[in-house]
């Protein structure tokens, strides 16, 4: 089984903030591949918000079985028919991880139906990640807990759905906490947000994480789509299961798809 894993990374805080592009001198986005890497089992591309389509067009969403996604400073620039291109997939079967600030990207907000937001605080604090769920496959091989020494901190209330499952609780060394690691099903599709992975910080240096991600991404593979979730076929009445008879009008033509 070959996971085709495409890594989707904004690639702008890369370009303009020296710090950033210093820990990450390749960008963020290859630096999360070299960590998928350890699996023998996914197959890694990367693209970025530069590309035409931002690099998610059909072709390559059709070649797609798992997206990881990172943006924070250019949410606003993600063209929204490709939002709807993405979010369709998802509804088919992809599956979809969203990292730290992607939790106030255009696509989670289009797949949660909420505001997503967050406190914040940016003081590089001591961030430590309960696994609260340790029979989770996300959590496979992980500690009780594990540690990043610097990270943003998000503090709850955090306006999601109500999870799915939760998997990581994180403290945080100014005393708050956060859910930062949940899964949703949308539509086929299976989600996970993972909160670390600030830009001015190491994160996506640290093997934990890598693990994490790996896991994740085993997780949120579907090998099944089912492209009909998203459309409304007509039946025929000639066509139902039992014999009916039609009665009263009808407003659509016979086969006709539409919305009821």
């Amino acid at each position: 089984m070959t996971i085709r894993t495409l890594i989707w990374g904004e690639n702008v805080h890369e370009q303009v903030n020296r710090t950033v592009a210093e820990i990450y001198p390749e960008g963020m986005h290859n630096q999360i591949a070299k960590l998928l890497a350890a699996d023998d089992n996914l197959s890694i591309k990367t693209t970025t918000l530069q590309e035409p389509e931002h690099g998610l067009t059909e072709k390559a969403l059709e070649e797609t079985d798992v997206l990881i996604w990172w943006g924070h400073r250019a949410h606003g620039d993600v063209a929204d028919e490709t939002v709807e291109r993405v979010a369709k997939r998802v509804w088919e079967g992809m599956g979809l991880i969203v990292l730290h600030s992607g939790h106030f990207s255009k696509i989670f907000k289009r797949l949660m139906g909420s505001p997503c937001a967050l406190h914040w605080r940016e003081a590089g604090e001591r961030e430590r990640l309960w696994v609260v769920n340790p029979g989770h496959p996300i959590a496979k091989g992980l500690p009780a807990y594990f540690e990043l020494e610097n990270e943003e901190m998000y503090g709850e209330p955090f306006s999601v759905p109500e999870p799915l499952e939760t998997i990581f609780v994180s403290w945080f060394q100014g005393g708050e906490v956060f859910r930062s690691g949940l899964t949703y099903r949308k539509g086929a599709g299976n989600v996970f947000y993972f909160r670390p992975g600030h830009e001015t910080y190491p994160t996506y240096h640290d093997e934990t994480v890598g693990l994490v991600l790996r896991n994740a991404v085993n997780w949120a593979y579907n090998s099944n789509r089912y492209p009909e979730i998203t459309t409304a076929p007509n039946v025929p009445v000639e066509k139902a299961i039992e014999p009916i008879t039609a009665r009263g009008g009808s407003l659509h033509e016979a086969g006709e798809e539409g919305f009821r």
